[in-house]
């Protein structure tokens, strides 16, 4: 049964993972093709803007073009200046300017997203008269050949536009030379949070996921605990099958002992022996008739607890108690300490014999071979102090020690009989009677079970 549970779990793991990565995959492509769509958008509005730079200022673009025409025709007439028209493009005069007015134009027309920009140099070709072209300059788009903007890198830029440049010149007066220009630059822009937007744009899909993941594991973990409770609850059911003789072995037990005792002349002959042993057998009989509604109403939480109140003389009822837990357990010694005046408590009579001696019993249970019950008057509360000498709870299992089903489990006692229903039954008890129970323990140093009443 645990290796199928196990299985079924691992299992349910597997396909757990495997929806959140299906889930995770679906939100990333779809993160993907939010991004994709945004970056086409900002190409879109932005391409509008700079279709060319004629289209910004006429001026400038005149100026960039003799720029160009001159540094050519320098190369033309004396090839040694080529490694000097780099940085004459990278440092014209009118770069500041026309940084200016495309950011300008920028905020103008896309005034809600805030945008950084850089216009890239990539070639600067010549062709000569014979259709030769010589390549004075042909990189990798680099943020180092920046010829306009204020963008600092490339790395998480958007692509929006090449620029393919052509001018046409001759030197025929000096070399007889016809030539054409061809350049290209590469316009880049960064728009800030852009990702922050992308998300905003998913809101209702991340929405949907987390809320699908969430779900998944909210059903996992509500049947897993349905899974394993309804094997806790198949364990109990085997272990009462298994264990009911045990429960039923105390009260029969002092039957027999009690029987073999009248069997004896000498106490048939004594009157007040006789009817010791015979209040004994009846209040054992009792308990047998009854045990069958106890296991039935333990399961029961206090509110639910139908009590048949009366009054109950104090230390008397104890002492019966004792005697008949001695009788049983003749190798337990028990010590009391009774020097309370007698007080008549309002109580159910079946039930506190019950959930007391539950209490004795489980001392026997966990390896105790003396026992110490008290009993006190003070502030209009009867207390009852029960205390062995066992192997202890350890002070991390004290909040379970109540709880239905629990049984402690240690050292060489794990296999201790019983349901796990005594110290619920005997709390369940106490607080119908509106009492309080607590306990003192550590491991290896014995138990102390504090039960109070208010009179």
């Amino acid at each position: 049964m645990k290796q199928k549970i196990n299985l079924l779990i691992g299992f349910s793991a597997v396909v757990l993972i495997a929806l959140s990565a299906i889930q995770y995959y679906l939100v990333k492509t779809a993160y993907e093709y939010k991004v994709e769509q945004f970056r086409s958008e900002i190409k879109e509005k932005i391409a509008k803007i700079t279709n060319d730079y004629s289209d910004i200022d006429s001026t400038i673009f005149n100026k960039k073009d003799l720029l160009y025409k001159q540094l050519a025709e320098n190369y033309i007439r004396d090839k040694k200046t080529r490694f000097h028209i780099k940085n004459q493009l990278l440092q014209n005069e009118f770069k500041s300017e026309l940084t200016r007015k495309l950011q300008e134009e920028f905020e103008n027309e896309v005034p809600d997203l805030e945008i950084d920009f850089a216009i890239v140099l990539d070639k600067f070709v010549i062709y000569d008269a014979t259709k030769e072209a010589d390549t004075i300059f042909a990189e990798k788009p680099f943020i180092e050949n920046k010829l306009y903007g204020n963008l600092a890198s490339l790395d998480d830029a958007f692509l929006i536009r090449n620029y393919v440049g052509t001018t046409s010149g001759s030197l025929q007066q000096e070399l007889n030379s016809d030539y054409k220009l061809l350049t290209e630059d590469t316009l880049y822009v960064s728009i800030q949070n852009w990702e922050t937007i992308v998300l905003k744009r998913m809101t209702l899909i991340l929405v949907f996921a987390v809320f699908s993941i969430l779900t998944l594991i909210t059903l996992f973990v509500i049947a897993l605990k349905a899974l394993i409770k309804q094997k806790k609850m198949s364990d109990i059911k085997t272990d009462f099958i298994n264990n009911i003789t045990h429960e039923l072995k105390t009260p029969l037990t002092t039957l027999s002992v009690s029987t073999k005792i009248l069997e004896r002349k000498d106490i048939r002959d004594n009157d007040e022996n006789f009817q010791n042993i015979l209040g004994t057998i009846n209040r054992q009989n009792n308990r047998l008739q009854n045990l069958i509604d106890q296991v039935m109403t333990n399961s029961l939480g206090y509110e639910e607890i139908e009590l048949h109140k009366e009054k109950v003389s104090m230390p008397d009822f104890l002492n019966s108690i004792i005697s008949d837990f001695q009788l049983a357990f003749p190798n337990v010694s028990i010590a009391t300490d009774f020097n309370s005046e007698k007080v008549n408590l309002n109580l159910d009579k079946f039930h506190l014999t019950t959930a007391i001696a539950n209490v004795l019993e489980n001392a026997v249970k966990y390896g105790c071979k003396n026992i110490y019950v008290k009993a006190s008057l003070a502030e209009n509360q009867f207390s009852i102090s029960i205390s062995d000498d066992g192997i202890g709870i350890s002070k991390s299992k004290h909040p379970l020690l109540f709880d239905k089903f629990y049984r402690v489990e240690q050292g060489n006692l794990h296999d201790a009989k019983g349901l796990g229903l005594g110290l619920y039954y005997v709390d369940q008890i106490i607080k119908a009677h509106q009492g309080t129970i607590n306990v003192m323990s550590d491991l290896g140093k014995g138990a102390t079970f504090d039960l109070r009443f208010s009179i």
